[in-house]
């Protein structure tokens, strides 16, 4: 999302807007079996106006996807209109918006909207808001509308309140205790001669966060109304079950020390504003969050086999849904320690396990049993370690370890079981006068799917402002295909450029833990952005 630079004018107000461009021309590529499409040319443009006055703020987003959207992104973006609009007003402790808005309940595990272009994801209500401030302690929310889908609304409208109070605040504690309780409602007509087919599902969300000292601990149960089962947008009548989650944060953060734990368990726990996009591969009309719980990985042998969450109940592919977690652990030895030797030594460690539960299925009728605390077949798991190293005022370097098990019949449809380890060394050296240059070289062993992989990446920094680099990931063992890349990008103030040529490797792309899968393809992109 583009940030805002905001230019005050006395008694008329303030204006601001961002401009971002993302464009790609196609062509054909034999040794990936791509055909370009048609239209060679695709864009997705937008453009954001924001004006505020005394207490009241107006903002628009147009967008124009010339002529068609990108590949891999939601048919629906097709055309040009004005996306989203709104109109504020804050006034002491009220917050009133009509129009579309953003928001989260919680972790989101109820309720989140929120806007990821790079996903494609924009699922902003169009409705009203209010928000009120009863005190510095307690608040409360409350909403109405119809979820974005495309430049269409969606058939079903969403409802939601939730309220937050801070006992330690009240109380005048030591420790933060903040309490917060949700209820999200979908209600979308219902076509079935079914008297009880659930018209109407809510969620309710209950939480408790404690903060003491060094320490935090925070946790969120929700439940899941009954709601109708659909596979391949096919409505199931006769068929209404409810889903819950639990999910639990832990952590400890001291000088050079932080320990992070996350431990979730979900049973259906898809919610969309309209039921027939349950499992929609583009992510639209999705009102709750539910993320991968996993280290985000910067390299590209390390993001071929990401974990993509699996909240939806498929009886006839054995899933219910998935328990798990992850923990993180960072520590920094000192200059002149043992372990920190002249310069000190950052260390990163994650861990992280996703099994479905244990369920039995009826197949025949799409039904199944099974506990929320149960576990079953192995979904994933993952070890990582990396070390950040300084050497001289110049050099350093990263070197990453992961060893990665992939249960591709669920993540992906594919059927295989994956064991891998990546190897990572990233090094870096800053010459005069801001210039630095970077390389990395990487390699993946695999025992499944394609096998081995290995990539490297050269990058030439001119300034802070201007960079050139050349990357190749490629598999070596069962296709023989590189996928290269070719760029560059320049910034300057608050406007950025940048242009590469190359090939996508299709595949899961995860962005914060939430996934969507892209087709291979070739070809030449452009990436535009400014502020004013």
């Amino acid at each position: 999302m583009i940030a805002t630079y905001v230019v005050a004018q006395e008694n008329t107000g303030t204006f601001a807007g961002g401009f971002e461009s993302n464009s790609q021309w196609y062509q054909d590529d034999e040794g990936l079996n791509f055909v370009a499409p048609q239209d060679q040319f695709r864009a997705n443009n937008y453009l954001s106006l924001r004006y505020t006055y005394d207490k009241f703020t107006a903002g628009m987003q147009y967008e124009v996807y010339a002529p068609n959207p990108l590949l891999g992104y939601f048919p629906g973006f097709k055309g040009n209109d004005i996306a989203t609009f709104f109109v504020n007003f804050q006034h002491k402790g009220l917050d009133i918006t009509a129009g579309n808005f953003f928001d989260q309940f919680g972790s989101g595990l109820a309720f989140r909207s929120w806007e990821d272009r790079q996903l494609g994801v924009d699922n902003s209500i169009r409705g009203v808001r209010v928000k009120y401030d009863f005190t510095d302690y307690l608040n409360a929310t409350a909403f109405t509308g119809n979820q974005r889908a495309g430049f269409e609304l969606s058939e079903g409208t969403v409802t939601g309140v939730n309220t937050e109070l801070n006992i330690g605040t009240a109380l005048e504690l030591e420790t933060g205790i903040d309490l917060g309780a949700s209820y999200v409602q979908r209600y979308q007509e219902s076509t079935s001669a079914d008297i009880n087919f659930p018209a109407t599902v809510g969620m309710y969300s209950a939480r408790v966060d404690f903060n003491f000292s060094s320490f935090f601990v925070g946790g969120e149960y929700v439940y899941k109304e009954q709601d109708a089962y659909v596979n391949n947008r096919q409505v199931f009548v006769g068929n209404y079950q409810d889903g819950r989650a639990v999910l639990i944060n832990t952590g400890y953060a001291t000088k050079g020390l932080g320990i992070n734990a996350t431990v979730r368990a979900i049973e259906n726990m898809t919610f969309f504003s309209d039921r027939e996009q349950n499992g929609n591969t583009f992510l639209q009309q999705t009102i709750n969050y539910v993320p991968g719980y996993t280290k985000q990985q910067d390299y590209a042998v390390t993001n071929i086999y990401v974990y993509a969450p699996q909240a939806a109940v498929v009886p006839g592919e054995n899933k219910a849904g998935e328990i798990g977690g992850q923990i993180d652990l960072y520590y920094t030895a000192d200059k002149g320690s043992f372990l920190g030797g002249k310069r000190g030594i950052k260390f990163e460690l994650n861990y992280a396990n996703w099994s479905g539960l244990d369920a039995s299925f009826d197949v025949p009728n799409n039904r199944y049993t099974t506990s929320l605390l149960s576990r079953g077949e192995k979904y994933f798991e993952e070890y990582s370690i990396a070390v950040k190293k300084s050497f001289t005022d110049n050099f350093s370097a990263i070197f990453t370890g992961v060893r990665t098990e992939y249960n591709g019949l669920i993540i992906e449809g594919k059927d295989f079981f994956l064991k891998g380890n990546s190897f990572i060394v990233d090094a870096q050296y800053k010459l005069n006068d801001g210039r630095s240059v970077r390389i990395d070289l990487q390699h993946l062993d695999a025992d499944a799917d394609r096998g081995n992989w290995a990539a490297t990446t050269l990058e030439y920094s001119f300034s802070p402002f201007l960079s050139v680099y050349a990357t190749d990931l490629y598999n070596y063992e069962e296709t023989n295909r590189h996928y290269f890349s070719l760029g560059g990008s320049y910034t300057r103030g608050r406007s950025r450029v940048a242009l590469n040529y190359g090939r996508q490797r299709g595949g899961l792309i995860c962005v914060g833990g939430i996934c969507r899968f892209v087709p291979e393809n070739t070809g030449l992109t452009l990436n535009l952005s400014t502020n004013f």
